[in-house]
């Protein structure tokens, strides 16, 4: 395996990683299931942009759950 090869891998990754962390960020939030889809699809479309947007905007109120 190259270097370039390992790169893109840590690349592929790290957007991967990125959008299972906004996604988890915003089962935490109440929204309604139109705005929640839009979120999501933002989050998944955009792969370095959309997760950090998702959590920066803070859309939706947090809603308490047990851990």
């Amino acid at each position: 395996m190259s270097t370039a090869d390992l790169l893109r891998a840590l690349l592929l990754f790290t957007m991967l990683a990125m959008a299972v962390l906004a996604l988890r960020y915003l089962s935490r939030r109440h929204l309604d299931w139109p705005y929640n889809l839009a979120w999501c699809v933002l989050a998944v479309i955009l792969p370095i942009l959309g997760p950090i947007l998702v959590i920066s905007l803070r859309p939706g109120r947090w809603v308490k759950t047990r851990v």
